[in-house]
């Protein structure tokens, strides 16, 4: 095995494309796996190990949600979970395309987890709502199910629209599916962080302030919601036109 610093230079020249990834996926989340995936592959980890790590860190942080009272330590532990989770669910990809130990199995194990994450988080909310939220109205009780919906279905027509367009690419031939990336656009960067999950995850240092979490969540949902229509219309156009293509 190399030095740290010679595995971490190596990991800068492994890193995917900046292109549609907000300011915080770029210069928080990715450096912050690229130590962690340094760290993993010192310690002779393997990418889905990392995988079920930032598991074991998400899915704690969404079962103390779930069933601890809302307070200041509670905020502080779950979003430093919630942090290091998806940090590691960073660090997974890095590590497997440092070791070209990647494969379909791994994927699926990431993607599984992911889903189960934006499932289950939202989940947390509703049940914390219900145990220990005095809300202004029941009608609140429905705001997680309408956030959980959006995180899911942009998550799902996120993937179909990836893999559906390699598809597509790839049975076009070697021009199509080797066309080069566009430009990194710095605005987009920044007007894509409210959609970043590692944005959501901050909303929980609120978590001991309930009628200040309530606000942000609901302020991130209608959010994620108007994100959705953009996407789903966005990723729409782009499929069609590769079938008109």
């Amino acid at each position: 095995m190399g030095s740290t610093g010679t595995v971490l230079r190596e990991l800068r020249g492994a890193q995917k494309s900046a292109k549609g990834v907000s300011l915080y996926s770029r210069y928080v989340n990715r450096p912050a796996g690229r130590v962690l995936a340094a760290g993993a592959y010192r310690a002779g980890l393997t990418p889905n190990q990392v995988t079920l790590i930032s598991a074991l860190f998400t899915y704690g942080a969404v079962a103390s949600v779930a069933l601890v009272e809302p307070s200041w330590t509670l905020a502080v532990l779950a979003y430093a979970a919630l942090a290091l989770g998806f940090a590691f669910d960073s660090a997974d990809g890095q590590l497997a395309r440092l070791t070209g130990r990647g494969g379909p199995d791994g994927e699926w194990l990431d993607h599984v987890v992911d889903c189960g994450k934006l499932l289950l988080v939202h989940t947390a909310v509703l049940i914390s709502f219900y145990r220990f939220g005095e809300l202004p109205s029941d009608a609140w009780l429905l705001l997680p199910l309408g956030f959980q919906l959006a995180a899911v279905v942009t998550f799902c027509a996120g993937l179909l629209r990836e893999h559906l367009g390699k598809a597509a690419a790839s049975a076009r031939g070697p021009s199509w599916a080797a066309a080069p990336a566009g430009p990194v656009s710095r605005v987009r960067a920044v007007a894509l962080l409210p959609a970043d999950y590692g944005v959501f995850c901050l909303v929980f240092l609120l978590l001991g302030a309930p009628g200040a979490f309530r606000a942000g969540y609901a302020v991130l949902a209608v959010v994620h919601t108007l994100f959705l229509a953009a996407f789903l219309a966005k990723w729409f156009r782009e499929l069609k036109a590769l079938r008109a293509g």
